[in-house]
């Protein structure tokens, strides 16, 4: 197959890396072009690549330069998008969040002027999780444009460095998505904004697992009037991506949960590649059906400009 679709692809516009600090140094990102990305995803049979940032986002600094590095960030995607590459890649636009102002301000250029293809958040923003009530402006916006949400895990300000010896990338970022995802469901969030497709990453994290452990607890009925349609109807419908999660525990977990329609290839490139995501499925047995659908078909629904290129 040579039309997949990576969801989760990272790129570095040079004004990411100024801002990035001691993580530009890192050789993933300082070896990074995109010639390097193009042989990727020539050697996997990628089509097309969804572009996002990796963490740690674009929040760090002061108002001003938060909005300003959404801006620069947005329109160099936009000029990738346009070049002679511009049939290979899709792109979720950053946003000045935790402003909500210039949040919604930038999802309207984004989305109306430069044509991304969906927004991306963070999984936190300082000590606030996309569920808390100050953000609510933001997700009715997103909800009114049936938008295309990616949500990209980052080292929580309330646990970095807790545990000094242990990874991260394997303890904190995944929790973190475990903490947004739970945060957006328990405010009602999920409920109330119906239309916005929700892209998760690493095969959600513990969420195929602890959703289980929350309906024994009885928090389902604790929560009804946030959670009006039940809690498996709210995690069942988001989309999880299965970038660095593509091993046979994870993948158990994930399919055992939730429906095919609702899994896409991603690859977390350049940290993984979709050689991993694609070995991964295959070995787990996977039916050919349900690959095309992971692969292509059900990316293609929440992005259906992407079946119209030549």
């Amino acid at each position: 197959m040579a039309d997949r679709i990576d969801i989760h692809h990272h790129f570095f516009a040079q004004e990411y890396r100024d801002a990035m600090g001691a993580n530009a140094q890192r050789p993933e990102i300082r070896n990074w072009t995109v010639e390097r990305t193009l042989e990727e995803m020539d050697k996997n049979g990628v089509g097309t690549a969804m572009l996002s940032l990796s963490p740690p986002g674009i929040h760090r600094g002061t108002r001003d330069e938060t909005k300003k590095l959404a801006r620069a960030i947005n329109e160099h995607a936009a000029k990738l998008r346009s070049s002679a590459h511009a049939a290979r890649f899709g792109h979720f636009a950053s946003i000045p969040m935790p402003h909500v102002d210039d949040a919604i301000a930038e999802i309207a250029y984004a989305m109306d002027t430069l044509k991304s293809d969906g927004v991306q958040l963070m999984t936190s923003y300082g000590n606030r999780w996309p569920g808390h009530p100050d953000f609510d402006p933001v997700f009715a916006e997103l909800n009114r444009r049936k938008a295309v949400v990616f949500i990209h895990p980052l080292e929580p300000d309330c646990c970095a460095g807790l545990i000094g010896w242990v990874p991260p990338v394997l303890a904190e970022f995944t929790q973190d998505t475990t903490r947004c995802v739970f945060s957006l469901l328990f405010s009602g969030t999920l409920a109330r904004c119906p239309d916005i497709r929700f892209i998760f990453c690493h095969g959600g994290a513990s969420v195929p697992i602890l959703a289980g452990r929350a309906t024994v607890t009885g928090l389902t009925r604790a929560f009804a009037e946030k959670i009006p349609n039940g809690m498996d109807h709210e995690l069942k419908k988001l989309y999880y991506d299965v970038a660095l999660a593509a091993n046979k525990p994870a993948l158990a977990a994930l399919f055992t949960y939730v429906p095919v329609s609702q899994i896409l290839l991603g690859s977390d490139y350049p940290f993984g590649t979709s050689t991993d995501g694609i070995k991964g499925l295959e070995e787990f047995g996977v039916k050919p059906g349900d690959l095309d659908a992971i692969y292509r078909g059900n990316a293609l629904r929440l992005v259906p400009r992407l079946g119209k290129k030549t």
